[in-house]
């Protein structure tokens, strides 16, 4: 419901809603099978696995990445973010981890679009940041570097921010201006 009510804020502060992605995330999550997906799914992808449950032959796979989760969408490529949407789980971001596994990384959402700052106080991998405006377009690119105290602003104001390992984003060719198709998670009933 937490992550739900987060969409529906972020879509009133980007000025519209996308009817057929909100009709559809309204019916899976009043109709998802709750063996699908776990309610909470993990606080953390783990190395070699995904924020969804291994499925038996005769299951489908999840519609939706199980909540507090997101996937980013770069056409052919797709990156499995922990979502970021209370300040504190903001301020924590990707502290402590001693590896962002390749597809992996965490998606932070603010209430509003402005210049922002991160630094990489207790992070010991070294990222990139990309940072997009309310429709998800990238408006900065910049690589931090493990436990750097100085900040790296954003050149244009944004609203969320993606961390992944340092080079990612030049390994799949995706620059400022590209604009991903961001899919978040649902809680489960």
């Amino acid at each position: 419901m937490k992550l739900r009510e987060e969409f529906h804020k972020v879509a009133r502060a980007r000025g519209r809603l996308w009817p057929g992605v909100v009709v559809a995330l309204l019916a899976l999550s009043a109709c998802a099978d709750a063996d699908a997906v776990p309610a909470g799914g993990a606080a953390t992808p783990v190395a070699g696995s995904d924020a969804t449950p291994a499925l038996g032959a005769d299951r489908a796979a999840p519609a939706l990445p199980a909540a507090g989760y997101a996937w980013v969408v770069f056409g052919a490529d797709t990156v499995l973010a922990e979502v970021a949407a209370t300040a504190d789980e903001r301020a924590e971001g990707l502290m402590y981890r001693d590896a962002v596994p390749d597809g992996t990384g965490m998606l932070f959402v603010f209430e509003d679009s402005r210049p922002r700052a991160f630094w990489m106080a207790n992070t010991y991998v070294a990222l990139d940041i990309a940072y997009m405006d309310p429709s998800y377009r990238i408006v900065d690119i910049v690589a931090m570097e493990p436990l750097d105290m100085d900040t790296y602003p954003s050149r244009a104001p944004a609203m969320f921010a993606l961390e992944v390992r340092q080079g990612w984003f030049a390994e799949h060719g995706i620059a400022v201006g590209t604009q991903p198709t961001i899919v978040f998670g649902v809680q489960r009933r």
